[in-house]
């Protein structure tokens, strides 16, 4: 954030997590002139972790919001501008005034000043482009602050903002001139990730820019005479209908946390040297203990079901086994033991693939390790984990078995040994005491870093897993 000489505040995008080098604005709660208070929400963010709500930290009133919502924007960038509390709202900062045809495309950022034209953030070069050849019955284009902060505006009210000027030309399409279409980064952006070409969209803007209405517009019917807001002279009757429910493909960019899972998989899966190893196991006892606990006083208002005592299962497996809890640093050439577990719980979500984890699990008794358990899944299912909660893990439990799968080869979260698998939990026929009998039973699968957990190693934890869910008063022998 900075102070200006005419008071103004720059709210810039923080990095919310460790390392995180952009977010997408999913949601503004303020608009121009409204006034704030230090430690008020003003938008909701989505991070390749988590989402998250920024507060401000300062008062005044809204002068600018520098982007859309659905943009994605590095950190450090100014995301909002704050005037003097009480005071008139200036009006929006605009770059300088173009001359009517032999302007650069955008104009050259004086030294000194950060330029306003949203998606290019800070300069650090005084570069030139090439000018843009005039569009015949158009106009100049209108200097980018002064259109932007109408734009976004207009988006908040849910309308798309008045041109400055009369455009008797607006609506007819870039197509009879080979001039690059016009459209504000954000929007060019959006078009790129929707695979859209701009020459191929007629803008509905004012002076004839492409709008993101105008982008989705062109998704949902790629057919060039669908424009809705044209009114072509011979209408193909029932043409636009057909070509739209004919689509074949959907194109849908890869953001945010699926963007960030999707690399993190890779890079796991091509760097730890993977070894799985299944056990399927007797877990009757288990779920009649499960169905005790829910009774217990002591568990009252608290979640109790398999994932609970699956969970101790693994802690005590761990503390009987402690080298499994360990990390490969491939920078120094080092194994690095941990003595304490951090257990992460995959949590399949609206926005993607989570790993939250449960900080020093190991030193939780049940019934903490249970409100542990509940407040992580409550939380992911809002969508309010935090970044902070999704690092640092150093052992995973993913419970496939909610969705009828009866096991699965897991690949590790980076940086951690080991990755257990829960499958579904179903009656079959098993040999019990000599005789055949229906039992519950379930299947287990674990992952492990072959760097770091050989073959005798990963057997022992996950035969010391079976034997307590067979078993489960061992939870008490073997605390």
């Amino acid at each position: 954030m900075t102070d200006t000489a005419s008071a103004v505040r720059e709210f810039k995008m923080p990095d919310v997590g460790e390392g995180l080098t952009e977010a997408e604005i999913l949601k503004w709660y303020v608009a121009p002139g409204d006034t704030v208070t230090d430690g008020q929400v003003v938008c909701e963010v989505e991070t390749a972790k988590a989402a998250v709500e920024l507060p401000i930290p300062f008062d005044g009133t809204v002068r600018e919001l520098r982007f859309p919502e659905g943009t994605t924007v590095d950190v450090g960038q100014v995301i909002i501008t704050v005037g003097p509390a009480g005071g008139a709202e200036p009006a929006p900062e605009a770059a300088p005034a173009p001359a009517p045809a032999a302007e650069p495309e955008e104009p050259e950022a004086p030294k000194g000043r950060q330029p306003v034209l949203v998606g290019y953030g800070v300069a650090e070069s005084s570069t030139k482009r090439r000018a843009r050849k005039p569009v015949p019955g158009q106009g100049d284009e209108p200097p980018a602050g002064t259109y932007y902060a109408a734009a976004v505006q207009g988006e908040l009210n849910g309308h798309a903002p008045a041109p400055q000027a009369p455009a008797p030309a607006a609506a007819q399409a870039p197509a009879t001139t080979g001039a690059r279409p016009l459209a504000k980064p954000p929007v060019r952006k959006l078009a790129k990730d929707l695979g859209v070409d701009l020459a191929t969209i007629t803008p509905t803007g004012p002076d004839g820019i492409i709008t993101r209405e105008d982008v989705h517009a062109a998704v949902a019917a790629p057919a060039p005479q669908s424009a809705p807001v044209v009114a072509p002279a011979a209408p193909a009757p029932a043409a636009a209908p057909v070509a739209a429910g004919d689509a074949r493909e959907t194109r849908i960019p890869v953001k945010g946390v699926r963007k960030a899972t999707a690399q993190a998989m890779v890079g796991s899966a091509f760097t730890a040297p993977h070894v799985t190893e299944f056990v399927t196991v007797d877990v009757t006892r288990t779920m009649k203990l499960v169905e005790e606990l829910k009774q217990d006083r002591a568990f009252e208002g608290l979640r109790v079901n398999p994932l609970l005592l699956i969970s101790k299962a693994l802690l005590l497996a761990i503390r009987r086994n402690p080298d499994v809890n360990a990390a490969w640093d491939e920078a120094n050439q080092e194994i690095v033991q941990k003595h304490y577990v951090n257990l992460g719980i995959a949590a399949a979500t609206p926005r993607g693939l989570i790993v939250p984890n449960i900080k020093d699990a190991h030193a939780k008794t049940l019934p903490e390790l249970a409100a542990s358990l509940g407040e992580l899944v409550t939380t992911a299912r809002e969508g309010k984990t935090s970044p902070g909660a999704m690092q640092g893990g150093t052992v995973t439990i993913t419970n496939i078995g909610v969705f009828g799968i009866d096991t699965g080869t897991p690949i590790l979260n980076p940086g951690e040994s080991a990755i257990l698998a829960v499958g579904a939990i179903k009656l079959q026929p098993w040999v019990h005491k000599g005789k055949v009998k229906p039992r519950q039973v379930t299947t287990l699968a674990l992952s492990f870093d072959h760097r770091l957990v050989d073959g005798e190693l990963g057997s022992k934890v996950l035969g010391d897993v079976a034997a307590i869910l067979e078993q489960p008063k061992r939870l008490m022998t073997w605390a």
